[in-house]
Parts: structure tokens; C-alpha cells; sequence
């Protein structure tokens, strides 16, 4: 008998890992239910051809399988776990060919109890009749919406404000810590989004169509892993931050901004940005931006350490932009000063970074405010300073990303022109005269260590000279 192909992932991890993941989670404190949803197919087009498909998430983490129209159930109370799912029938094998059974996949995460999806209707009725509280999370994707209103009766415009904080906060703090399989993991997603970005090195120069090397890029993603983490930025115009327009044919004299990362076969995910000099050769204008935005990479680096707010790292890479600013003539008097007064978000408009692990914005679904913010911090309400997606204490195991910013968006630089806003620290007259320059990121991926920090993966060219001497290689 020939050997036959069976088209499913296997496990990620060892069963003792996902075992020991929902132990650690019903060590929480939690009563009644834990429901958590994994992802259903979606229609691309037609019903037919669906967009590839990709698990959710926090089902990956607990309940590790790769499949869709699953469910995975815990019951705080008596320990007991389900996962909901159906076994393939012979015409989904005539197209996918041979499939473990559910309890076969369900073992190898350590789950004895396996029921049909349609089960799940009646286990979640019985619970509501019983008055136990069943804990979801909030959905993100319609398919699921609509059968939390389902199971639950919920209006799916309640659904958010109605899913479980002490769900969600208990699943934060377990996936914000990452352990040494995961790091593992990461370290493979760096190693695609290194030869991601080298390509870009490589293959930019004038009279290129930026779409020729985005494509080379998420061609690489797939050829080592499930694909980029999100959709590739590569444009000339960094200025606008998530650029997914790829048409532009570059120029001499112009800076190749490049935002891109993978997916491991596991999911965890790498995010990098690299600026490159179309010409090969920075103009001395450009060096000096690039500098100040280099330094401030590097001083997060030098600074992030456990007991450390990334909001105060956040700061002192502000300090560093501004700062190197006002040593140009692009902004005036005290950095201290001119920070606290929100001066520098004219040109530094985000937040320093984000935590990274299954996901490139890590448990962003969950609510930002609950995975980058804490009892501690509150969210600030001010522009720039408040879309820093994260300021908590940093632990050892946290991954987050280093990524400052400068930026010359010409629309912005009019409004506050024209409102003469904070002229007392912003040169407009000068900043008039970077209004085609466009914008310069650099990102790198950091772990939290016991004494530190060190960088995920291999590092990316980042100096002028490694930026300058790999365009030539």
C-alpha cells in the first residue's frame, strides 16, 4: 500500500505544552466557562475561494490546531476541556485527501473530550440554563460574531462590551511573557524578515516599480514561512505611515521606506523597518534625519530592562528626536520642554512599539488598552504620545519592537502652520523646506532579558555605512 499524504499542520509544540498553557490558565481564578473560538474560512470572492485561511490566535495558544470551525471549551469549575469540531466526511477528502480524526488531532494537544461542532449549542444552552458566566473574548471577525449571538443571545453590537475582562486580562498576562519555545519560534520569523529586507538592499534603485521588490518580499515569506505578518509597507513616500500602495516608480534622490515581517510555519511573527537610499548614497539632509533616528533606536536598546515603563522609553527616544531637532534648526528651545508640550508628535506621530509574538500587533484583538496599559497607566489622551500601543512594566520574556520615527507629512506641517501651533518650538520656515522628504523609520525586535534586553534575530543593516556598503554588495 502506497503511503498516503495527509494535508494538515501538525502540532507546533508538545502536547505538555498546551496542557500546561490551560492549566496555567485555570490557575487564574476564573469560574464558570472559558469559550474560546478558533477561525472559520473566509469567502474571497466566492464561497468557494477563500482568502488563505489563518487560526486565531489565543485558539493557537491554548488548543494548537490549525484548522478551521473549531471551538475549544474549559470549565473553570471542574477542569474539564472540549474541543468542538467535526471530522472530515468523503467529500472533503476527495478534494483534501486523507484527515486524522478530531480525536486524533485533539490528543496531540492533550484534549480527550471532542464533540461535533453542533454540540456546542447545546453544551453553551445548558450552561446559560445553569447560571454559570461564560467568558469569551471579543470577536474580531463577523463569522464569529454571529454565533456568539447564537450561542449567547447577545446583540452583536454588545458583544465587545460584554465579552470577559477577567478573560481577557488572564490570557495578557500569560502570552506577554514568552517562553523559550516561542523565542525559539521568533527567532525563525526574524530569520525570514532578514532575508525579507536584504532583498530590499539589493534590488532598490531608480527605475524600479516598488511592487517588483514588495512582491519579492512576501515571495520570500512564503517560501520560508506562512507569509508576511501583515501587509508589506515598502513605498518612497515613509511619510505616510501605512502605505499599502506599491505602484511608484522610484528615483534617484529619493529614501525606500520598508515596514515588513513573516510569519513562522508556527505563526509567530517578525516586524522590521529598514529606510534605503534610492541612489545608493544618502544626500547629507537625509544622514542627518536618518542619524537622529538611528540614535534613538539605539538608546532604546541601550535603556530597555526589566522594571523599566516602555512610556518612559517611549520619552527618551522623543528627547533624543528632539534633541537632534533642535540641533538643526527644525525645532528651538528646551527638549524637555517642547516634549511635554507635545511639540516633537509633528514629526514623531506614533508610538515607540508594540509587543510582538503570535501576532505582529500582539493580542491587539484583546484590547490595547488591557495588553499595552495596566492599573498603573492610564492612556493618554494626547496626539502622538497617545497611540503608543504600549507602556506597562517591561518582564523578562516580553517582546516588543523598537521603531522611532521622523516624519514630514506635508498636510500635517500646514495645519499647525497655519494654527501657529506651538511656534515657540517648531521652525516652520525651516521644516518648509523638508516637505519632499518624506519619512525615515527603523524597527528592530527586542526581548526582555533578566539584566536587559537583546535583539530578536540577526541584525538588519542599520548604520549609513552597513545601509551604503549593502546597496553595493
Amino acid at each position: 500500500m502506497k503511503n498516503m499524504i495527509i494535508f494538515t499542520k501538525k502540532i507546533m509544540f508538545t502536547q505538555s505544552v498546551y496542557i500546561n498553557r490551560r492549566n496555567n490558565l485555570k490557575s487564574k481564578g476564573l469560574k464558570g466557562i472559558g469559550l474560546i473560538l478558533g477561525n472559520t474560512e473566509s469567502p474571497m470572492n466566492y464561497a468557494a475561494n477563500t482568502y488563505k485561511f489563518r487560526q486565531d490566535s489565543t485558539f493557537l495558544y491554548f488548543f494548537g490546531l490549525n484548522l478551521s470551525n473549531l471551538a475549544g471549551v474549559i470549565d473553570f469549575d471542574n477542569g474539564e476541556e472540549y474541543i468542538f469540531g467535526d471530522d472530515v466526511e468523503i467529500d472533503d477528502i476527495i478534494w483534501m485527501g486523507p484527515q486524522p480524526t478530531m480525536k486524533e488531532l485533539a490528543s496531540q494537544v492533550g484534549v480527550n473530550k471532542v464533540l461535533p461542532f453542533n454540540n456546542l449549542y447545546e453544551y453553551i444552552s445548558k450552561q446559560v440554563n445553569l447560571n454559570r458566566e461564560i467568558h469569551f473574548l471579543p470577536p474580531y471577525r463577523a463569522e464569529n460574531k454571529i454565533l456568539l449571538n447564537e450561542l449567547l443571545g447577545i446583540s452583536i453590537k454588545e458583544l465587545k462590551t460584554k465579552s470577559s475582562v477577567e478573560l481577557v486580562r488572564a490570557v495578557v498576562s500569560l502570552r506577554s511573557i514568552k517562553s523559550d519555545e516561542e523565542i525559539a519560534e521568533m527567532e525563525i520569523a526574524a530569520e525570514i524578515g532578514y532575508k525579507m529586507h536584504m532583498c530590499v538592499f539589493k534590488m532598490a534603485k531608480p527605475g524600479i516599480k516598488e511592487q517588483e521588490i514588495a512582491g519579492m518580499m512576501d515571495g520570500i515569506s512564503y517560501q520560508y514561512g506562512e507569509g508576511p505578518s501583515f501587509p508589506t509597507i515598502l513605498s518612497v513616500h515613509g511619510e505616510t505611515l501605512h502605505n499599502p500602495y506599491h505602484n511608484n516608480i522610484m528615483q534617484s534622490g529619493q529614501l525606500l521606506l520598508a515596514d515588513a515581517g513573516a510569519q513562522a510555519n508556527s505563526f509567530y511573527a517578525s516586524d522590521y523597518t529598514r529606510v534605503t537610499p534610492v541612489s545608493g548614497k544618502f544626500t547629507q539632509k537625509q544622514k542627518e534625519i536618518y542619524e537622529i533616528v538611528r540614535r534613538a533606536n539605539q538608546n532604546t536598546i541601550e535603556i530597555s530592562a526589566p522594571g523599566q515603563k516602555y512610556l518612559d522609553i517611549h520619552l527618551a527616544a522623543a528627547k533624543v528626536i528632539a534633541s537632534g531637532l533642535i540641533e538643526l534648526g527644525l525645532m528651538k528651545g528646551n527638549p524637555d520642554e517642547a516634549i511635554a508640550k507635545g511639540a516633537h508628535t509633528l514629526f514623531f506621530v506614533h508610538g515607540l512599539g508594540h509587543m510582538l509574538g503570535l501576532d505582529v500587533h500582539d493580542m491587539e484583538d484583546l484590547g490595547e488598552n488591557y495588553v499595552g496599559y495596566d492599573n498603573e497607566l492610564n492612556r493618554s489622551t494626547e496626539f502622538g504620545t497617545g497611540s503608543l500601543r504600549f507602556a506597562r512594566t517591561l518582564k523578562p520574556g516580553m517582546v516588543v519592537t523598537d521603531e522611532p520615527g521622523i516624519y514630514f507629512i506635508p498636510a500635517l506641517i500646514e495645519k499647525w502652520k497655519a494654527e501657529n501651533k506651538l511656534s515657540e518650538f517648531i521652525n516652520y520656515n525651516q521644516v518648509e523646506k523638508y516637505l519632499d522628504f518624506g519619512g525615515i523609520r527603523l524597527e528592530d525586535d527586542i526581548l526582555i532579558t533578566d539584566n536587559g534586553c537583546r535583539l530578536i534575530g540577526k541584525r538588519l543593516p542599520i548604520t549609513i555605512d552597513e545601509v551604503e556598503n549593502a546597496m553595493k554588495e
